[in-house]
This record gives structure tokens, sequence and C-alpha cells, in this order.
């Protein structure tokens, strides 16, 4: 005797095909879930910022001293009271080009506010709306520095502390948070692991070493 044919179950087919459809979505948000959190955001646009390296740029000399900075840090602070003055004036007179690198290396020492990558993305603000602030507006955020540890500025504060310096054009950008995420990937971009960081002509210094502060001083005169 014959065996009736095997009839192909369907529903357990179509259960397959839905699963199988279901899953590549998830795997799809699950990636650009995971884009979102690392992306750097959008890169400023100004005359003075390399939306490539993230350098906010002073001076035309033939020599580069740039810095990586953390406006929560405070060794950052130590280097802007003892050298600030002195870069900007050897930038100011060409004698060097002068490259400010704002970073988040240290938000988890905000309370959970983000205080550094802030900071960072309000310097970039300002230098994209009113770039002849720039280093106005970083002395500033120095000068008012909360303690590690803190909440640091809000948005507001910081955006005021712009519209001191002339820098109002750049509240809104401020306080939308538009280049938050810059400073951060930054960072990473630079393999930042503490800050001040300082290069002299793409070479990394040890401040601490004598004959790499000897460069660094030399050129400051």
């Amino acid at each position: 005797m014959a065996h009736a044919q095997s009839k192909p179950n369907w529903f357990a087919i179509v259960i397959s095909a839905i699963v199988v459809v279901v899953l590549v979505v998830l795997g799809v948000v699950v990636v650009w879930l995971n884009n979102q959190a690392t992306s750097a955001g959008p890169a400023p646009e100004s005359e003075i910022v390399n939306s490539e390296t993230g350098a906010i740029s002073f001076g035309e000399g033939e020599d580069t001293v740039a810095t990586y900075i953390d406006f929560m840090c405070p060794a950052c602070n130590a280097f802007e009271q003892s050298y600030g003055e002195q870069l900007r004036t050897a930038a100011e007179e060409d004698r060097i080009t002068l490259e400010i690198h704002p970073i988040a290396i240290l938000d988890h020492l905000s309370q959970g506010t983000d205080y550094s990558s802030r900071a960072a993305g309000a310097m970039y603000c300002v230098a994209e709306e009113a770039p002849e602030t720039a280093l106005d507006y970083m002395q500033t955020l120095f000068a008012n520095q909360p303690a590690e540890g803190s909440s640091g500025l809000t948005d507001e504060q910081l955006a005021q502390h712009a519209g001191e310096v002339g820098a109002d054009a750049a509240a809104d950008c401020i306080t939308e948070g538009t280049y938050k995420k810059y400073g951060v990937a930054q960072a990473k971009a630079h393999e930042i692991r503490g800050t001040p960081t300082v290069d002299l002509n793409g070479e990394r210094l040890d401040m601490q070493n004598q004959a790499d502060f000897k460069k660094f001083a030399d050129l400051l005169g």
C-alpha cells in the first residue's frame, strides 16, 4: 500500500521566515545603535578648525605646538596658567603655529553630566561661530574650572561665558550639544591617555623629560 505524500508545513515555514527577518532587522538596529554611540557626530566648520584632526589653529609659524586639553583637568589649568600667555604671544607673532585640541577623557569625574565632553564641544562651537574669541573663551573656561567630582558647569553657564567674550552666536550650538561627541572621538583618534599632552612638530613630548621640556621651552624664548 502506497504511503500518502507528505505535505509541506507552511505554518512552520512562514514562522521560520518571520524569525529570520526579525533577526536581520535586529542585527541592523544593533549595528546602527553602536554606530550612533561611537560616532563623532558632525565636525565643526571654521576657518581655524581642521575638521580631520580637530585642531583649532592660531598663528602661522614654522614650528607647530599641539596641546591636548580637558577642561575638567587641573593639570591642564596649571599648564595654561604657566605657558598659555607665552604660547598665545608666540602664535600672534607667527613664531609658532599653536594647535589647541579640546578633548574629553574625564567625563567620569562630573557626576554623570559629561562635563568634559560638553565643555570641549562648547569650545568648538565658539571656534566655529566666533573664531576671534576662541582663545579668550578657553582662558575663561579655565578661570571658571569646576572641581573634579562636581557636576561641572551647566550648558547655560557655558553659553553665558561665551557671551562674556563676545561669542553670543555660539549659544544655541552650545546648549544643543552640537559637538558634544567630538572631543571624545578626538581623544581616541589621537590616543590621548592623559592631559595635558603636548606634541611638537608631530612628536609627542614627555614634559617630565628634561630634553623634551627644553625643546618646548626654547620655542617660547
